[in-house]
């Protein structure tokens, strides 16, 4: 019995070269998404925010809002942690937290602390709970 004969591999065809992008016409640049910094404005002070913190809207948005402001009211209408808003925007936690920043100065949403449960739970409720187990 012969041990089969191996073939060498050809090697792969490259591909064509990519064409090269077309000039940009300033009707393309609308379709663009916006630059980050565009958005949050200058840098300026930060409100303490953490990523539980709650937001609440407080008002309809006005008619100077921005896009991403409107969209903030409107989704803050219940409230929604800022690890929510920033997912549901698609922007990354420090823009989030400069434009929430900007909206809390104009006093168009809410900042609160999110519910932290007790360590312990109630002692009478312990108490229940123990009479209850001694009746069985």
């Amino acid at each position: 019995m012969t041990p089969p004969q191996r073939r060498r591999r050809q090697p792969l065809p490259l591909p064509p070269p990519a064409p090269a992008p077309p000039a940009e016409s300033p009707a393309d640049r609308g379709k663009q998404p916006d630059r980050l910094y565009t958005i949050t404005g200058p840098d300026g002070e930060r409100a303490p925010l953490d990523l539980v913190t709650l937001i609440v809207a407080c008002a309809d948005p006005p008619s100077s809002a921005t896009p991403e402001q409107t969209v903030v009211l409107r989704m803050c209408a219940a409230p929604l942690s800022v690890a929510e808003v920033s997912a549901y925007l698609g922007l990354p936690f420090t823009v989030v937290t400069v434009l929430l920043t900007e909206m809390l100065a104009a006093e168009l949403v809410q900042a609160r602390a999110p519910i932290v449960r007790q360590k312990l739970p109630d002692r009478s409720l312990l108490e229940a709970v123990m009479h209850g187990l001694q009746r069985l």
